[in-house]
């Protein structure tokens, strides 16, 4: 079936999914292939729930006429995507990077809808199935699209460059996040910057922030212009005032703005935010509102109190990067106890054993009262942190922590997804 027929049958449709547990009546089902399953399997299952349509790639699948039959089911869900997208005329903001771009994307949505109506990639669909179904999921009366892109190897943000075919581009940073996929950090810099070499073939604007030396130089390297911030020279223009426990900062207009986010990190975010609003024309005191509201959710620098205790819960993911940037900022933190709780970070491929080091050492200098570490990797990292307790795996550490009562204490938990470190909460 040729692209434009398959676009007639999704016009059909109210909403597109891949999983049968999630179906809606009038929608359109892609029976997608796994590891260890075959969507197509699940197809009759998807019509009997009220699919319009089942996208299927195998013959004995293809029933009767509600059953779409395609050469391969996640091809035809990325070109139908594609085909979506070529029919938009809004401008789409497309933004990867090694850390903060979840927190960089909710920022960016809550600006600009102070002024338009925005679509922004819902929760982590920000794959190669992630960014068609947030594409094909686009209400009507949308203005602005912005798009996460994910990666963890070299060639992931060329293909989904080519799906979602960004008006606007933005990289949050270049660190050390998964290594093991991009074979080190020179593999993480041309891999992110596939998304630069788009914008270096097809027109339109990069944001970018001009004290980070890494983004500067691969943009040099390709002979980009972008817009820049936070810098008094820059298009956009802010200053950091404080960074812990929250950020504050005073904008272009000399307006201090006190926000609920931790760390220096997420001053780079909120610039990246300020920025793009101001392009687009939102009000400085409406973007600055919108910053100022926002809380973090999801295990992403989070501030939870329990009793005369505070938690800066980071748990979502982790790599020495952020890991690192956020044991600094705990470390400038002012309070009277403070004890970190570091899991595994994973994906670092050869580079695990070093980094896990690496972060040891800098745990070590915090001065903190305790250093817990968790998981079979961080074991390297006691090298680095002679002094720190470790638990081979969170059995062990929930053990530990339901012996102490902790009071007036702050926690930084932190550790990759793997670990699900924002389980330990309930135990402090």
């Amino acid at each position: 079936m040729n692209i434009e027929t398959l676009y007639q049958k999704y016009l059909q449709c109210n909403a597109v999914s891949t999983d049968t547990r999630k179906i809606t009546p009038d929608s359109l089902f892609f029976a997608l292939k796994g590891g260890n399953f075959n969507g197509n399997t699940f197809a009759a299952d998807a019509i009997s729930k009220g699919a319009k349509f089942a996208v299927v790639d195998e013959d004995q699948y293809a029933l009767n006429d509600r059953y779409i039959l395609v050469d391969n089911a996640l091809k035809a869900l990325q070109e139908l995507a594609r085909y979506h997208r070529q029919q938009l005329s809004v401008p789409i903001i497309a933004m990867t990077g090694s850390n903060g771009k979840t927190t960089t994307k909710e920022l960016i949505q809550r600006v600009l809808a102070k002024k338009y109506s925005v679509y922004a990639t819902q929760g982590n669909l920000n794959n190669y199935i992630g960014l068609p179904l947030t594409l094909l999921s686009i209400p009507k009366d949308t203005e602005i699209v912005v798009l996460e892109m994910g990666s963890n190897q070299i060639g992931d943000i060329n293909e989904l460059t080519t799906i979602c075919e960004p008006t606007h581009g933005l990289i949050t940073n270049i660190g050390k996040a998964h290594l093991e996929g991009f074979g080190g950090l020179e593999g993480v810099k041309q891999g992110e910057g596939e998304l630069y070499d788009y914008f270096k073939t097809h027109s339109g604007t990069i944001f970018a922030n001009s004290q980070n030396t890494i983004l500067q130089e691969m943009l040099a390297n390709r002979s980009l212009q972008a817009v820049m911030y936070p810098s008094a020279d820059d298009f956009l223009h802010c200053q950091l005032l404080e960074f812990a426990p929250n950020v504050v900062y005073q904008d272009e207009d000399g307006e201090i703005v006190r926000t609920h986010l931790p760390g220096k990190h997420n001053f780079e975010n909120i610039a990246a935010a300020l920025c793009i609003g101001k392009y687009f024309g939102v009000p400085l005191p409406l973007a600055n509102e919108a910053i100022s509201g926002y809380i973090s959710q999801n295990n992403r620098s989070q501030v939870l109190q329990k009793g005369s205790n505070t938690i800066l819960l980071d748990a979502y993911n982790a790599n020495p990067t952020s890991m690192q940037a956020s044991l600094e900022y705990f470390a400038a933190l002012k309070a009277d106890h403070k004890i970190v709780i570091l899991g595994d970070m994973a994906e670092l491929g050869e580079e695990s054993a070093q980094e896990h080091l690496h972060i040891g050492e800098v745990a070590g200098k915090g001065k903190f009262d305790k250093i817990l570490l968790c998981g079979k990797l961080m074991q390297n990292a006691i090298v680095g942190a002679p002094d720190a307790y470790y638990f081979i795996d969170k059995f062990s550490l929930n053990n530990w922590l339901m012996d102490y009562k902790f009071e007036n204490t702050h926690f930084l938990i932190k550790g990759s997804r793997s670990m699900a470190m924002e389980t330990v909460v309930q135990f402090l």
